[in-house]
């Protein structure tokens, strides 16, 4: 049987204001029927760029050179995708191949139900009436594990979670029964538990819809989970390809060795306990670990008020929480279990509803924002998402400046730039990036900027809330480092909140584990992540792929057992 896809070595030059950018050099792949074939690299190795060029998804700016030969599914010959325009591309889409986008949020509309969208695929390749369209919309998402599609079929997006979600856009992709299913990074927003299931689908389309996949993922658990092989790519070229046993047994590219050391595990050392410089270790702040506490809750509930007479959402319920001087707490728990609403409730953005929150010696129940706001500045935010946190319109040097000039501390962002210079070389970043832009950093450089910018008043508690989840394994790797060497340095205490679990074991003194609003599991990574003792936290567990393929064939096992 032929090969799904065959991409012979392809170039792809983009044509831009500062010239010529090769973001594919001579790259040749191929895919096999029913096969699972991983891309894998850092962002701008061009792992996206090669498998949009499958689809013909490429921008005008892009040059392409070389041949990426795509099968039919009715057996006929394949086409060569760098050569086909308009009708024809519109034609090989869906039906040939077919892609699942990263974020679902971005790609349903939100003003059509979702079963008119999946029928619009089959609409546009036409010879089916709307009530077939219909039927057929029904069983895929039947067959994607969507319960009561005869009615949530007339859903609207908004209306469905996140996995869910996941869920619909896949079977977008499948409604047309393609050949080839391109997954661009399908699970990396997502829960441990969320993705395991969207893992488990993703596992079964070969057999049950005789589909190969091209997996665009820079989190190597997914790849041990999943692939069949793997191809590693460095600026724009393939470094390694191999089968997932072998290359996880015996790398043999020096970038394929770094990608897997950066993975973070759950029972590795901590970051905070390995060896430091003579310098790093002189320049530790000294904390009084037995003094007062940062935070302490009690009993502490927090209800979103009902509208249109309905009840109100109890998001947090009767939680206790302790956080000591230059302590670092792991918040972890599913989307919906309450980490970031007591993240804003710790820092004042969120009104407490019931029992006691201490923040800084300030009792949050029913705080007035005169009293609040001088804590203000002892309190530091760094969000999961900086490209949305800066201004646009701002260098990088005034949006750090800027929590400096709102508290007074300097009377303008340029009185405020040797502090801003001393921030970004703290946060390993040359001076010189103070005078870019937000769109002109990557994504691991903005992050630090934002952690810059967190600490431009030196607080006492920091709250990061998923601050690495949508970064790369290595430049995650790095900010994880430097977050550690700054606590380390500076003791502030942290609030650390993540769905990531071998990322919280790196950093945290102890671990809470949430559930519905409730705390079900507290302690020492040790304790709660080396013997787990509530089910709940042994789904999460099971949940998290490790890059170990003989390993994950094993946790892959306990998580179907403890779905069971």
């Amino acid at each position: 049987m032929s090969r799904v896809v065959d991409i012979q070595d392809l170039t792809i030059t983009f044509d831009t204001d500062a010239g010529p950018v090769r973001a594919v050099r001579g790259v040749s792949l191929h895919v096999e029927p029913g096969e699972v074939l991983a891309v894998v690299g850092e962002s701008g190795s061009g792992k996206t760029v090669t498998a949009r060029s499958i689809l013909g998804l490429l921008p005008s700016t892009a040059q392409t050179s070389g041949a990426v030969l795509l099968s039919r599914p009715d057996g006929s010959a394949p086409h060569d995708v760098t050569t086909l325009s308009g009708a024809d591309l519109r034609a090989v889409r869906g039906r040939d191949a077919a892609m699942v986008f990263q974020e679902p949020s971005s790609v349903l509309n939100p003003v059509f139900p979702v079963g008119w969208q999946i029928a619009e695929g089959l609409r546009a390749h036409g010879g089916l009436s709307r009530a077939e369209a219909r039927e057929r919309a029904i069983d895929v998402l039947r067959r994607v594990g969507i319960p009561d599609p005869e009615h949530r079929v007339d859903h609207y997006p908004h209306q469905f979670s996140g996995g869910q979600k996941q869920r619909i856009v896949i079977a977008q992709a499948l409604v047309l029964n393609p050949s080839l299913i391109i997954a661009d990074e399908p699970t990396t927003a997502l829960d441990v538990t969320v993705q395991a299931e969207i893992l488990d689908l993703l596992r079964r389309l070969p057999a049950e819809f005789g589909t190969a996949v091209v997996l665009i993922t820079h989190n190597m658990g997914v790849v041990a989970d999943l692939a069949d092989r793997v191809a590693v790519m460095y600026d724009g070229e393939i470094v390694e390809q191999a089968s997932v046993a072998d290359l996880f047994a015996a790398p043999q590219h020096a970038y394929t060795r770094a990608l897997l050391d950066a993975v973070p595990r759950v029972g590795g050392l901590r970051l905070r306990d390995r060896s430091e410089s003579a310098e790093a270790s002189l320049a530790r702040k000294v904390v009084d670990r037995d003094g007062p506490a940062v935070v302490e809750a009690r009993g502490l509930r927090i209800t979103y008020p009902g509208r249109l007479r309905t009840p109100g959402f109890t998001a947090v319920d009767g939680v206790d929480l302790r956080i000591g001087p230059g302590e670092v707490v792991g918040l972890v728990g599913e989307s919906g279990s309450g980490k970031t609403t007591i993240g804003r409730a710790i820092g004042g953005l969120t009104p407490v509803s019931e029992g006691s929150l201490e923040v800084l010696g300030i009792e949050m129940n029913g705080v007035r924002e005169r009293r609040f706001r001088p804590v203000r500045k002892r309190i530091g935010f760094v969000f999961q998402d900086p490209a949305t946190s800066f201004n646009p319109l701002l260098t990088i040097a005034q949006c750090i400046a800027e929590p400096l000039v709102v508290h007074g501390v300097a009377a303008s962002p340029h009185a405020a730039r040797g502090r801003v210079d001393e921030l970004l070389e703290a946060v390993q970043l040359p001076r010189a990036f103070g005078d870019r832009f937000p769109h002109e950093l990557s994504g691991g450089q903005r992050q630090r900027a934002s952690l810059a910018r967190a600490l431009a008043l030196d607080p006492e508690l920091l709250i990061a809330d998923e601050p690495t989840s949508a970064l790369d394994v290595s430049v995650q790797a790095r900010v994880l480092d430097l977050f550690a060497r700054l606590q380390s340095e500076l003791g502030f205490a942290c609030l650390f909140i993540s769905h990531d679990l071998a990322v919280v074991d790196l950093l945290a003194d102890r671990i809470m584990v949430l559930h519905r609003g409730l705390v079900v599991e507290e302690g020492t990574g040790d304790d709660v992540l080396g013997a787990p003792q509530h089910p709940y936290t042994q789904r999460l567990l099971a949940s998290l792929p490790v890059p170990d393929p003989v390993e994950q064939a094993a946790r892959r096992t306990a998580w179907e057992a403890t779905r069971a």
